[in-house]
Formats: C-alpha cells, structure tokens, sequence
C-alpha cells in the first residue's frame, strides 16, 4: 500500500493531466450534438463489429446442430413454399386464371448478440439496409417467432425480442383459428408467455399449438408456442386467458430470417388514410 501511494504521489501530475483530459472530452462530446452523434455512431461501429467475432466464435463451436437446424428449415421451406404468394385473381366469376405472386421475401442473417434475462431483450444481427433490411421487418427462425427490427445500420441491426414487454403478436390456435394477443410472461421466464383475450367460446386443448394470425407483421402460420395451462388464472369474463411455452429457445438462438413484407407499405399507408379520416 505504501509503494502505491509513494507511485501516486510520484507520477501525480501525469495522473491529473489524464483525468483532465477525460472529463475535457466527456463535457465536449456531451454538450455537442455532431461530436456526440459521431462518437455514437463510431462506437456502435465498433461494438457491432466485436460482437460479431464473439458470433462467429460461437457460431463454430456449434455448427454440427447449426446445420441440422438449417437442413430442417431448408427442408420447410421447400415444403410450404406457397406461404410465401398471395393469389391475384384477373376477375370474379371467370374460369380459374390465379397468379400467384410473391408476398414475402426472407433475408438471412446471424445473431451476433442476444439478452434473455432482461424485462426488455433485444438481439442484434450482421444485416443491415445495405442488405435489404429495414425498420419493422419481422424476424423468425426454424422454431418460430424471434421478434420485430426496430433499428438499422448499414451492416447491423437490432431487433426487439419476443421477450420483450412492449412486444404484442396477434395470434391465433391453429386448430379452430380462433384469435387471440400473445405477450411475454410477468416472470421473466425465457421458455413462457401469454395468450389473452380468446374467444369464450373456444375449445383450446393442452399443447394446441400457437401461431401468428392473417392479422400479425409476420407470415399466417409461424409458431409461437405450444398451450402449457388452460386454467390461467388470468381468465375471466367472455374471454379465455392461457399460458404458453415458447417455441424458440433464445438461448440458443443462432440464425434467423428478416421477412419482407412487400405488401406492408401499401397496407400501412391505407390504414394511416383510415385513422385521419376517423
């Protein structure tokens, strides 16, 4: 201890010539906004650019069951590759004509850094604008719903987690396609959640499975979870309440998908119509 002082006391001078030289730069880049807004931007350049070493690292001590996942996906995809189109008629009461076109454009992308065990998770992924990626795009993996992006880079992203507390899904039971609200659970439990306001006169049954609704940000039909509790002690009045597992396992969470609604424009720009003429 007294070596430490008597080293102090030494080079003193050159101690204070650094704390000064620290706080010089805090108070220049606090209480100026293009110096801040650079300093912010560098750094996010840099951490994004850290996280995504720390992602590839990751990503090769587990690629045998990254692989599996993606072989499975691939095979799903391939399967119901008609989710993705939506029907464009010619005309009513004519001999069936249908074209189908594209609705929904996925982008692959790597989880670079993920949160689990806060009340508000985000996740962040090595795709940005440059690659197509922009604000409000649904994310999914093979298991299901991850989230929604809510900030874009150029090669970076961010996007708020299904565990999440301002995070909402309209969804529904993919057996009687009877609708309800999904949010994540009040216990902070990364594997549970919520399904809220279903019809009374549904008939759920234990591990019915969950998905989004026609009503959702993401594509009809992606899972969410699988019904844990019919008796939710939330339930009350003309609506049923229960809780769900949740399909993803964010804590293994590797690649996901960024869907592109190409439709979504159009359709945000009728419903902004509607709320001004109300």
């Amino acid at each position: 201890m007294r070596n430490l002082l008597i080293f102090i006391t030494k080079y003193n001078a050159f101690f204070l010539f650094i704390i000064f030289e620290v706080s010089a730069l805090i108070i220049y880049i606090k209480y100026n906004s293009f110096q801040k807004a650079t300093f912010i931007n560098s750094t996010n350049q840099v951490t994004g650019n850290l996280y995504e070493q720390v992602g590839k690292l990751k990503s090769y001590l587990s690629l045998q069951s990254v692989n599996d996942s993606l072989a499975l996906e691939n095979a799903r995809l391939r399967n119901q590759l008609k989710t993705s189109f939506y029907v464009d008629s010619a005309a009513k009461h004519k001999v069936v004509d249908t074209v189908y076109k594209q609705q929904y454009e996925y982008i692959d992308a790597a989880v670079i850094n993920n949160s689990i065990n806060r009340r508000n998770n985000y996740l962040t992924i090595n795709k940005g604008s440059l690659a197509g990626v922009s604000k409000g795009m649904g994310v999914i993996c093979p298991q299901g719903v991850v989230g929604k992006v809510v900030f874009v880079g150029d090669h970076f992203s961010v996007v708020q987690s299904l565990l999440h507390k301002e995070t909402i899904i309209s969804a529904a039971l993919a057996g009687t396609k009877d609708l309800g609200s999904f949010v994540w659970g009040d216990d902070l439990n990364p594997r549970t959640g919520l399904l809220y306001d279903v019809s009374n006169s549904a008939s759920p049954k234990l591990g019915e499975l969950v998905v989004t609704s026609d009503l959702s940000l993401w594509p009809t039909g992606i899972p969410i979870g699988k019904i844990s509790n019919l008796h939710s002690k939330n339930a009350k009045g003309s609506f049923l309440n229960m809780d769900v597992t949740i399909s993803v396992d964010f804590s293994k969470l590797q690649y996901v998908y960024v869907v592109n609604n190409k439709l979504a424009a159009e359709q945000l720009g009728l419903e902004a119509q509607e709320k001004k003429d109300e």
